[in-house]
């Protein structure tokens, strides 16, 4: 049997590990064994990209299924039971609540969850009740808990989620931080992608790149922009990613008008190549953690117009890295939307800023560094140091 400790980190899809985790993992096999629990039944799947990680299949769905969940939880608990993980350390909503929930009914010593936004911030009624009601639960579950943003920490104390004294946050936020050797302004790129979507180059084009549902802001997007277009001839919305809520044709008859101007990509493995050829990035956003995607579009360059709510009050700094406004606000979105096609001058300065302040505080070795300073504290082989930031 291996003398090093082991780790498993649960989530709900494997895209999951795929998008965020993969560079956290691998920095944590140099130490530790390392399993990944998820939605997957290739156990080789990880190995494929190098990674000295076993991926566990465990039929664990998004959507809430009482009678699945039950039998979910029972398999994680039976697993963690077999397997005597040091450490089980789980990523989003479904997996937190049953895989902190499992591992401390297995007698797991560390039971670890990162929040990365919540679900039920901009719900109302019966319905944020009972989705607080388990970030409860899950918080009980858990020994150690940890945000990805400073602004998220005390949203969660301030809802009472966590004691005043619970939580921590590595370094300065962000789960992954950013590769500033991938997420860079690149002029090649900045062409191809151009001239592959028949965009001119005196063109200003604002980016979208994430999710497509209502909680991301998109159709706030989309009316901000069916106004900006009318008065400024030489702009175009770019979105990216995958529309998980059909979107899209709501989004085409928001802006029927300026449909030319419209230019849609769907999911994507390369989305810095699409940050270089645009000029700003929205994120209109109600909800989110943190918002990586900003700090990425930052490091290759791109100013940020984006909500102002916890996580993304982390990611940018207003009137210095982009603009925020407040959130649900078509009107404010398309006058900083306005002001930034107006002023190319304006966007070098703040994309200049942003781009500094991204290489400084949020390149993705500190993130790491602080994530295994975190857990060699854990497991009792190291301090931490100053590594660790709570507030």
């Amino acid at each position: 049997m291996s003398a090093r400790k082991s780790i498993c980190v649960v989530v709900s899809s494997i895209w999951t590990a795929e998008a965020v985790l993969l560079e956290q993992m691998a920095a944590m096999t140099k130490f530790y064994d390392v399993s990944l629990v998820a939605n997957c039944d290739d156990k080789d799947r990880l190995r494929k990209q190098g990674l000295d990680v076993d991926v566990l299949y465990v039929p664990m769905n998004r959507n809430p299924s009482p009678f699945k969940d039950l039998m979910c939880l029972i398999t994680l608990a039976r697993l963690f039971k077999k397997r005597r993980f040091d450490v089980v350390h789980s990523v989003t909503p479904k997996a937190g609540l049953l895989g902190m929930l499992a591992a401390r009914l297995a007698g797991v010593p560390a039971r670890v969850h990162t929040f990365t936004g919540q679900v039920w911030a901009t719900r109302t009624g019966m319905g944020r009740t009972i989705l607080k009601s388990m970030d409860r639960i899950l918080a009980w579950a858990a020994t150690d808990v940890l945000a990805d943003s400073r602004s998220q920490l005390d949203f969660l104390r301030q809802q009472k989620v966590l004691a005043p004294d619970r939580g921590a946050v590595l370094a300065n936020g962000s789960i992954r931080g950013v590769d500033a050797s991938r997420f860079k302004p690149d002029g090649s790129a900045r062409e191809r992608i151009r001239r592959e979507l028949s965009i001119p180059d005196h063109c200003c084009v604002f980016l979208f790149v994430g999710r497509l549902n209502p909680d991301k802001g998109v159709l706030t997007l989309a009316q901000a922009f069916s106004q900006v277009a009318r008065t400024h001839p030489d702009t175009l919305l770019l979105i990216v990613g995958p529309d998980e809520a059909g979107m899209r044709p709501k989004i085409e008859q928001t802006c029927n008008e300026f449909l030319p101007r419209l230019r849609f990509v769907g999911n994507t493995s390369v989305p810095e190549t699409y940050m270089a050829a645009s000029d700003v990035l929205c994120l209109p956003s109600r909800r989110e953690g943190f918002g990586n995607v900003v700090i990425e579009a930052a490091a290759a360059g791109l100013p940020a117009i984006a909500s102002r709510i916890y996580g993304l009050t982390d990611a940018m700094v207003d009137g210095t890295t982009g603009l925020l406004h407040e959130p649900g606000d078509s009107s404010a979105l398309a006058s900083a939307m306005s002001q930034l096609a107006d002023s190319p001058a304006l966007r070098r300065t703040l994309s200049t800023a942003g781009r500094e302040r991204v290489l400084h505080q949020f390149a993705s070795e500190n993130v790491i560094d602080a994530l295994q300073f975190f857990y060699q504290d854990l497991l009792g082989s190291a301090s931490t140091g100053g590594f660790i930031h709570a507030r």
